[in-house]
């Protein structure tokens, strides 16, 4: 498969590891390579010390109000909350990079990638400096009010005073459909306020995160995304934001029409988070799975079609506490090696069926620490259910079995 250019590997609750690069744009980069739509201006005092300077707040409302898709009316209206996102080390060892951004509400607050302001991993530094373009050419000083290395999404704060700000509406990826249109806006190699036009090409993909844990439900996507879109929005034909541009797959680091974005049901928990506390914290099962088929299952003498093989377990983690036990025997199947055998099979997580390898560490991830879960399992042909004290999830992943 090529190679996934945008950020780092990744494994979630069930571990692989990838190597990928990002879609900010590097110092070293080069740039070569429906009613009427109804526009609500209001004037918001922002106090400082000095003259007072006042916020102009655009509020953009009826886009595609009857179903249309028109990418020139979205453009028009929506690419003045797109921002450019420019972040600098203050050395020459430290990250120093572009990407896209863009308004959250009248003050200041900014959403992007997390890779845009600390880089590529593993070294992940934070810049010293951020600076926000904006469409009208104001460009202003930004404070990192937090970034979530597990979902790639950073929350930027401007001092909104004597700016003219449109923020972006978040919509719902929940119930994506392929074939969709969307929109992308953003600035590729440094074009600022650039714009794509594709459909949704697949819903409920992994795509990698800063960490070594997948970001689950990504949307991909042909709209064409190239370095220095991330941190950009994917817009449906509402103008609303469905997910942050922020991955491409390619051979060659271009955009080939097979993009990725976070989806926005993840971006605006991170945000939400960051907002109020500056961090986000994400739950931990303590396992390694690999996926059940049905044709595995067969082989395996396992009733049931899907669901994870446990292959390994996080000793005194959570899934060790409530006594879930990994294969102890391996079988090779279809060319596949170290296939567990003899140990559990989760099934299912709060009666929701595992039907596929994304299932368990998705689910988990809409869980916070503390939460308990009740896990379905079969070890065997015997079934039986388990509630499990989920932990706070680890920097570091379990080794790959």
């Amino acid at each position: 498969m090529p190679p996934r250019f945008s950020l780092r590997a990744a494994a979630g609750a069930v571990a692989v590891a990838v190597a990928i690069s990002g879609c900010s744009l590097s110092a070293d980069d080069d740039k070569s390579g429906d009613a009427q739509p109804a526009t609500v201006a209001a004037e918001v005092p922002v106090p400082r010390q000095g003259p007072v300077q006042k916020t102009r707040v655009k509020v953009i409302e009826g886009i595609g109000s009857k179903g249309g898709f028109d990418p020139g009316t979205i453009y028009d209206r929506l690419a003045p909350g797109v921002v450019t996102v420019i972040s600098t080390s203050g050395s020459s060892s430290g990250p120093s990079g572009l990407g896209s951004g863009f308004v959250l509400d009248g003050q200041g607050y900014i959403a992007t990638n997390a890779h845009v302001v600390r880089g590529d991993a593993p070294k992940l530094s934070k810049s010293a400096n951020v600076i926000v373009k904006f469409a009208d050419n104001n460009r202003v000083s930004a404070k990192v009010v937090g970034d979530d290395l597990n979902a790639d999404v950073a929350l930027l704060k401007v001092n909104p005073a004597g700016l003219t700000l449109t923020p972006l509406t978040l919509g719902s990826s929940a119930k994506l459909a392929v074939g969709s249109p969307v929109a992308a806006i953003g600035s590729p190699f440094g074009e600022s306020q650039s714009l794509s036009v594709g459909v949704i090409s697949a819903t409920g993909r992994d795509i990698e995160s800063l960490t070594a844990f997948k970001i689950g439900n990504a949307i991909q996507t042909d709209a064409a995304i190239n370095h220095g879109n991330s941190g950009g929005p994917l817009l449906n034909s509402r103008g609303q934001v469905i997910g942050i541009n922020s991955q491409i797959e390619s051979t060659g680091g271009g955009g080939e029409g097979v993009g990725f974005a976070v989806p926005v049901d993840t971006v605006r928990r991170s945000l939400d988070e960051l907002r109020t506390k500056g961090h986000v914290d994400y739950a931990y099962l303590g396992v390694t799975t690999q996926e059940l088929y049905p044709q595995l299952a067969r082989r395996l003498g396992i009733p049931v079609k899907t669901g994870a093989l446990v292959a390994s377990v996080e000793p005194s983690g959570p899934a060790a506490k409530a006594g879930i036990l990994p294969g102890e025997d391996e079988i090779e199947f279809q060319g596949q090696k170290n296939i567990p055998t003899g140990g559990d099979t989760i099934v299912a997580v709060d009666g929701k069926p595992i039907t596929q390898s994304s299932d368990l560490p998705n689910l988990i991830s809409l869980k916070g620490p503390g939460d308990k879960v009740r896990l379905t399992l079969l070890r065997g042909k015997e079934r039986r259910v388990v509630t499990v004290t989920l932990a706070p999830r680890p920097d570091k992943p379990l080794p790959t079995p």
